[in-house]
């Protein structure tokens, strides 16, 4: 027994009108070619692909609980008192900005879940940039023609950091207010100008009359359209250089192995994003952050022992308790606050130095080729061990926002926490440089074994002579292709211009090179391996 579906006219009209509007839309926009691009987008299927995708997730998280908030947030400085239904805070004094954040917290249904949520998608959307930028560096997806691309996500990890901190700022309370405090020092430290920026961007003597409004604007405006703008344009270029993959068999700079966004990767990353938003949620409802009903309203007098920022924010605040004390000059009749300055003279040079290490690199090593198939971190020795040492670096500034809880909980003395972490941040990114490539040394030594005579199987066997030999596994193709498929560059030949000279800035690249290049172990070529597998055998 068979049966049909008819299609009845409502049906039928139906259809007819959704492709009449489908068509006109894509005669006119021609859209469908750009969904049929990017729906054969090819994704490699590895999971250090999807800190990328952790990052997008949450600020998708971040857009839609800060819309909830923004219904209930009042920006304004004016003055009031609280009557809400927090008990130890009625009839305090404090700012619209902090009353009302104490209404979503304690009178919004559902506010101070959503204020958690939000702060914790702020925390995993820096987190989570920063470690796709790390895993970028180490395996070198940000070589040719990707050098622009890493600019841009650098700009949106500076960004991440910025909107973090406006909302951060936002509730007036007494931790924010000291943030922002630090922030007016540094600014009215900078010679000529800095007086009359701290002005401007206050809107006076500090805290100024309505900072939290000027920071409001910011948080859901301005920076929000930069953050979209640069995810767009990262993306764009993803689809245009298309993906970095691992090395390994059947995969070249030309073909990308994965899955196709349309029907198999767009099901995955649907399923993905409600994973890292209930993630979030589930965090935000049993994790409480940033208690502001225990800091109360700012007051510049309540100062304490213990009140961090953001961790993203940390690196600058331990700078500058880790710069020596007094460091002041008077030049041209004005104060120079070293003290103030060299943290951001220092912060400054270690960002750019990020943002510009693919141009440098490429300077050094002379690799014009475009490069889509990723590196093994040990295989490139000399740029894991600096990425190492520029973690460290970071860490020591970090731990430096801590000094004072580390003196307090460990009973030790401010002074003795900050000599030491004075030191560390001098010897520290050195020690991490050398252990780095000398681990890394020692992996390329352990894959050459192995690619030349296996794994020990634990199977001893007597030759015909009476000696006993352990036999030896070989690796499958897969294994040996992902030990041995590197390239082994050389450094740059000096060779002098047409006057017969060779210039110091040749001499310098070339220099650089050396030291980029050297103590790399040799991949074994193919007859080695034959070779090798035979007298394992």
């Amino acid at each position: 027994m068979s049966s049909t579906v008819t299609e009845t006219p409502a049906q039928s009209g139906s259809s007819r009108f959704t492709a009449a509007a489908a068509n006109y839309i894509d005669e006119r926009t021609k859209i469908g070619v750009a969904v049929k691009e990017f729906g054969r987008k090819v994704f490699p299927d590895h999971w250090s692909f999807l800190l990328g995708e952790v990052a997008l997730y949450s600020f998708v998280v971040i857009l839609i609980s800060g819309t909830f908030l923004t219904l209930f947030f009042q920006a304004t400085m004016i003055e009031t008192h609280y009557n809400g239904p927090y008990v130890p805070m009625k009839g305090v004094e404090m700012s619209g900005a902090m009353a009302s954040t104490l209404d979503i917290s304690f009178s919004v249904r559902g506010g101070l879940l959503m204020r958690q949520v939000h702060h914790w998608a702020a925390l995993l959307f820096v987190a989570s940039i920063g470690l796709h930028m790390l895993r970028i560096f180490f395996t070198g997806a940000f070589r040719k023609p990707r050098e622009l691309n890493w600019i841009i996500g650098f700009v949106l990890f500076v960004l991440a950091m910025a909107e973090g901190f406006t909302g951060y700022s936002l509730p007036d309370d007494v931790l924010s207010g000291n943030g922002l405090r630090i922030i007016d020092g540094i600014v009215k430290a900078i010679p000529v100008i800095g007086t009359f920026f701290s002005f401007f961007f206050f809107g006076g003597e500090f805290p100024g009359t309505d900072i939290v409004g000027r920071l409001y604007m910011l948080h859901i405006m301005v920076l929000p359209a930069l953050v979209i703008l640069f995810v767009a344009l990262h993306l764009a270029f993803v689809v245009i250089h298309k993906h970095t993959q691992y090395p390994g068999p059947g995969k070249t700079n030309q073909n990308v192995v994965g899955f196709p966004v349309l029907p198999v990767y767009a099901a995955k990353a649907g399923g993905f994003f409600f994973i890292v938003f209930g993630v979030i949620v589930l965090i935000a409802s049993f994790v409480g952050i940033n208690p502001i009903w225990n800091y109360g309203p700012y007051d510049p007098s309540p100062v304490s022992a213990g009140t961090q920022p953001d961790w993203y924010i940390g690196f600058a605040d331990g700078m500058l308790r880790l710069v020596p004390p007094g460091l002041e000059t008077e030049w041209f009749g004005y104060t120079w606050s070293w003290n103030m300055l060299l943290p951001l003279i220092i912060i400054g040079i270690f960002l750019i130095a990020v943002a510009a290490y693919p141009f440098i690199e490429a300077w050094v090593t002379g690799d014009k080729r475009e490069h889509h198939l990723l590196d093994r971190p040990r295989n490139a020795p000399t740029r894991t061990a600096i990425g190492a040492a520029g973690v460290t670096f970071y860490a020591v500034m970090w731990a430096g926002a801590s000094s004072d809880l580390m003196a307090t909980h460990f009973q030790l003395s401010m002074e003795g926490v900050i000599h030491a972490l004075q030191a560390l941040l001098i010897l520290g990114p050195i020690f991490a440089y050398i252990v780095t490539k000398r681990i890394c040394l020692a992996l390329q030594k352990k894959d050459r074994s192995i690619a030349l005579h296996g794994y020990e199987s634990g199977r001893i066997v007597r030759l015909p002579g009476g000696e006993f030999v352990e036999v030896h596994k070989p690796v499958d193709k897969y294994e040996q292709w992902e030990l041995v498929s590197y390239q082994e560059y050389a450094p740059l030949m000096l060779r002098p211009n047409d006057d017969g000279r060779i210039p110091f800035s040749k001499r310098l690249r070339a220099g650089f090179s050396r030291w980029f290049f050297e103590d790399r172990i040799v991949p074994p070529s193919q007859g080695e391996i034959d070779k090798g597998h035979h007298e394992g055998h």
